[in-house]
């Protein structure tokens, strides 16, 4: 979830799903709540823990920062020095997340078609959008990390995505990556600046996966059919957004100084002005896809397991 999270136009609530972690991941969120320190003190810490699945939510947001932390820096450079090699991988994931998921509806009816094909149009809308430029304030970052979470939980959604029409993306990277080298380097005040706006993203996160885990819980209780059909329709429109093959329309100059691309348009491969990888790109596309195969098998082995 992690490594998806950090990538503008994958969802990490996508990996959730196809995990078999999604449904688990909402409804200990949503039960969270003040109530957690009144067991702790009627009837233990050990009691509250496990009344409130927080071993769960302990190993999995440690392994999503962790990966963050750690792949950060690495898919930044291959998202600038082999894009269409790891948005082919990505695509191949989405196509093979959607199949997943849509499977899962039954029955089809011209409801479920028609709040799939809105959910696309929606999606796909977005990903035309203009990321905009934003302030670097504290309350800013805060606010974007409200907004961000909400899209990285729901499949098909990339909050990364988001937080590029934001114009938060390259603030939150660099800050993640300011706060590594500050620790390598000793830089105490690179350090506290760091940890300043890490802090004002995670409250904001915070407060955005509390609020809307409740609307989600409540969306599959009652609507999980529709549900699902909505987030089938998210991933096929976010599939634009991580074409491999894109003609740059206009561009814009980063913290670095240096061009990168500002809004893009998807593109024929043989249309695309240099080498296209087309072989690499399938092979890319193909090892996406069996990734969600298997993460799919695991998760049928383990609900064999605890079943």
């Amino acid at each position: 979830m992690g490594a998806a999270d950090v990538v503008p136009g994958v969802s990490g609530g996508t990996i959730a799903f196809i995990s078999g972690i999604y449904e688990e991941l909402v409804s200990t969120i949503h039960n969270l709540n003040l109530k957690f320190f009144t067991v702790w003190k009627e009837k233990g810490f050990l009691t509250a823990w496990k009344a409130y699945n927080l071993k769960f939510l302990l190993v999995l947001f440690a392994g999503v920062f962790t990966s963050i932390i750690s792949l950060a820096k690495l898919i930044g450079w291959l998202l600038q020095n082999h894009p269409i090699l790891v948005w082919s991988f990505f695509f191949g994931l989405i196509i093979a997340s959607i199949l997943y998921v849509g499977k899962q509806i039954r029955p089809w009816n011209s409801k479920i078609i028609l709040a799939l094909l809105l959910a696309c149009f929606g999606s796909y809308f977005i990903t035309l959008a203009e990321p905009i430029s934003s302030p670097e304030s504290n309350w800013y970052i805060l606010f974007s990390g409200f907004i961000a979470i909400i899209a990285m939980i729901l499949p098909g959604i990339s909050g990364s995505f988001i937080l590029v029409l934001l114009g938060a993306y390259e603030i939150i990277i660099n800050t993640i990556n300011n706060f590594t080298s500050s620790l390598a380097e000793s830089n105490w005040d690179l350090f506290i600046d760091s940890v300043l706006k890490l802090m004002s993203f995670i409250v904001g996160a915070v407060i955005g996966l509390k609020l809307f885990s409740g609307v989600l819980t409540w969306l599959f209780k009652n609507y999980k059919n529709t549900t699902l059909a909505v987030l089938t329709g998210f991933m096929i429109g976010a599939l634009n957004k991580v074409w491999p093959w894109k003609d740059v329309l206009t561009w814009r100059l980063n913290s670095s100084g240096d061009q990168v691309p500002l809004l893009e348009k998807s593109i024929l491969p043989q249309n695309f002005e240099g080498e296209p990888q087309l072989l690499g790109a399938i092979i890319c596309a193909i090892v996406g896809f069996l990734t969600i195969f298997l993460l799919e098998q695991i998760a049928v082995k383990k609900s064999g397991k605890n079943a």
